[in-house]
């Protein structure tokens, strides 16, 4: 599995992230975010015989990873908001850890076929299930302008999310935009020279979370990975951008995504996770000069009450 990982995916915050979980020899554990197996293949190191792994990961590929001949090791092919489901199917009542890696792998971006990175001139796709219906030319092409203009700024944080959503109207309305060159030649005369690369990327960013569901899969895996977790269990989260790191602070501070914190009669906060730490956990300079990727990672760890 080694080799397919090295070229799929070079996993990030490897050690902290499975050290956060605490692993129990003859605990269960489910890596929500299979891909290359990096995180799952050390995971299996530090667990016993008697320990088992479930890897989660919508995308056919990453089925090349899977560790062979290892009988700790269970692969669902589904996406990890349907965790809970696929626990009780497999007869799961609880798990000792919940580990996810919220990035998108290296092998996406540089796949030309998946329309993931606008390095290349590829189809407008986006899609990590490639058996789902919508693509990102089917947003772009399909979506209002309003509707295009509300998921650059909520999901791309972007200043000018209502010109670019005109730009996009204006260009589709000549021909349907369906590569990553016609988008980007769309909307790179309005973005600002200076940051053109970086918010090209969040254009793009913006258009794959909501192909793909990102926010609400997010919120769902959250809360029944809460659910699931035996008391004292670990959850090891890491983010690459604003909107899932503050999804992910919410739930493990209140318990719910919005952040909202309960009370008992006694004033005492009513969340089911304790936070380890407030301060986040991000790569040392070694890794960051090892692994580009990793420059905006962000782990946190929050333990079952």
């Amino acid at each position: 599995m080694s080799d397919s990982i090295n070229a799929y995916h070079v996993p990030v915050l490897l050690h902290e992230s499975i050290d956060g979980l605490d692993i129990r020899p003859s605990g269960t554990y489910v890596d929500v975010t299979f891909g290359g197996g990096g995180h799952s293949r050390e995971i299996l190191r530090r667990l016993g015989k008697d320990g088992h792994l479930f890897g989660f990961d919508q995308d056919g590929d990453s089925e090349r990873n899977i560790p062979e001949g290892d009988g700790r090791f269970t692969f669902v092919r589904s996406n990890f908001r349907y965790l809970r489901n696929w626990m009780r199917y497999h007869g799961v009542e609880s798990v000792d850890g919940v580990l996810a890696d919220l990035g998108v792998s290296s092998h996406h971006f540089d796949d030309e076929s998946r329309g993931f990175s606008f390095r290349f001139d590829s189809p407008l796709d986006m899609r990590m299930n490639k058996q789902a219906s919508i693509t990102a030319a089917d947003v772009v092409n399909s979506y209002s302008e309003q509707q295009l203009a509300d998921i650059f700024y909520l999901y791309g944080e972007l200043r000018q999310s209502r010109r670019l959503a005109a730009a996009i109207v204006k260009a589709r309305a000549v021909r349907p935009l369906l590569t990553t060159t016609q988008l980007v030649n769309t909307v790179t005369p309005l973005l600002p020279r200076e940051r053109e690369k970086k918010e090209v990327t969040k254009v793009f960013q913006a258009l794959r979370i909501e192909v793909n569901h990102e926010m609400e899969a997010l919120s769902e895996m959250l809360a029944a990975a809460t659910d699931l977790l035996a008391s004292g269990g670990r959850l090891s989260v890491i983010t690459y951008h604003s909107l899932e790191d503050r999804i992910v602070k919410n739930m493990m501070k209140a318990g719910n995504v919005t952040g909202t914190i309960e009370q008992d009669f006694f004033g005492r906060t009513q969340a089911p996770l304790r936070p380890l730490s407030n301060k986040v956990i991000t790569p040392g300079e070694e890794e960051l000069n090892a692994n580009p990727r990793s420059r905006s990672a962000k782990l946190r760890v929050a333990v079952k009450n």
